[in-house]
């Protein structure tokens, strides 16, 4: 099988994994994910993955609860160490080794992050799940998907969302919204589109990084990517 991306990293939210739930984590959507990355695994694809914390504790939040921003960012990155031992489990029980890797240590139940190691695990197959976002507060998991897919030399970072591509508006509040199939780092910015946050989005831009958004919920979609066939919306140059 021909594959344009060898090595790629998967951005989830952790709202998708609430399903039709008000919050939490939805088993069906949770085994969806699991399946498509094991497919990505059998094809020969090196998979790393970020997972946000939405469905569980958002940090910018915290503000209206009265807890301090710092404190409430820190929560949030706990909460996507949950999401990252839960898909952890979902793919183990299909039969994939993965690593749960931390950027804040808590050996009992995570491997600290190291660059060269998570490296390592990738090049011998294993699924890298990367959680507690950078380690700092004020960064999002956007930000710790642009920055761990540049450290480990990803080829693309594929961000999976509920609509397939990136619109001129937020589809399903405008129906008159329309779809791009391509886009520059340049052009994004100057349509003020949401992609990713800017911080994210800038590191990508740099390091000419590519980035797809697509639709993750269709079990498709991931194995047509990595195979270069031309799903979602692509930015780069």
């Amino acid at each position: 099988m021909s594959l344009k991306y060898k090595r790629v990293l998967l951005k989830l939210s952790g709202e998708s994994l609430m399903g039709d739930k008000q919050f939490g984590i939805s088993p069906d959507i949770l085994n969806l994910y699991a399946h498509q990355i094991q497919e990505l695994r059998d094809a020969g694809v090196e998979v790393a993955v970020v997972i946000g914390g939405g469905n569980i504790y958002r940090g910018l939040q915290a503000s209206s609860s009265g807890i301090e921003r710092v404190q409430g960012d820190y929560m949030g990155m706990l909460a996507t160490v949950i999401n990252g031992m839960a898909l952890q489990s979902a793919l183990e029980q299909k039969g994939v080794f993965t690593r749960l890797v931390t950027a804040i240590k808590m050996e009992q139940i995570a491997e600290s992050y190291i660059r060269r190691r998570a490296i390592r695990h990738l090049e011998k197959g294993r699924v890298v799940i990367f959680s507690a976002g950078t380690g700092s507060p004020y960064f999002t998991t956007d930000s710790a998907a642009a920055l761990r897919a540049n450290e480990v030399n990803a080829d693309v970072i594929l961000k999976g969302t509920r609509v397939d591509g990136i619109y001129t508006a937020d589809p399903e509040k405008d129906p008159s919204a329309t779809k791009f199939d391509t886009l520059t780092f340049n052009r994004v910015i100057n349509l003020n589109l949401n992609v990713m946050d800017m911080t994210a989005f800038t590191l990508c831009r740099e390091n000419n990084l590519p980035i797809i958004v697509f639709d993750i919920n269709n079990r498709e979609n991931l194995m047509r990517i990595v195979r270069g066939e031309s799903i979602g919306t692509l930015v780069e140059g």
